[in-house]
């Protein structure tokens, strides 16, 4: 059975970080692509990063390029997203996915994902 599972969500103040985390089993981590997204009440789901099977590449959306960094460790079979400068527009439920597309801007799209998790709340107020 394919599991993805985060961890790491909160409630933090503006201007504070955060680390989500995401391990993933049942399948062979090293040959995805990863990625996160994230959607907000009454709003769109949006495609926040992704990084190649490989780790050598990585997206990012532009509303949170240089504040975010995506990373994964594959003997952990780990995503990560580092999350600086947080915002009160970051507020929302972050999903990790994996897909089967390696490489390439197909990553930046969700509809190219098999998996999912559940998610994780991060909330960002005073």
């Amino acid at each position: 059975e394919v599991k993805l599972v985060e961890s790491g969500g909160g409630l933090v103040q503006p201007g504070k970080s955060l680390r989500l985390s995401c391990v993933g089993s049942g399948f062979t981590f090293s040959r995805y692509g990863m990625g996160w997204g994230r959607q907000a009440p009454g709003m769109e789901f949006e495609w926040v990063s992704s990084i190649t099977a490989s780790g050598d590449v990585t997206y990012y959306s532009d509303s949170v390029k240089g504040r975010f960094t995506i990373s994964r460790d594959k003997a952990r079979n780990t995503l990560y997203l580092e999350m600086n400068s947080l915002k009160p527009e970051d507020t929302a439920m972050y999903y990790c996915a994996a897909s089967r597309v390696r490489s390439g801007g197909l990553l930046l799209n969700q509809a190219w994902y098999n998996y999912w998790g559940q998610g994780t709340q991060v909330s960002v107020s005073s």
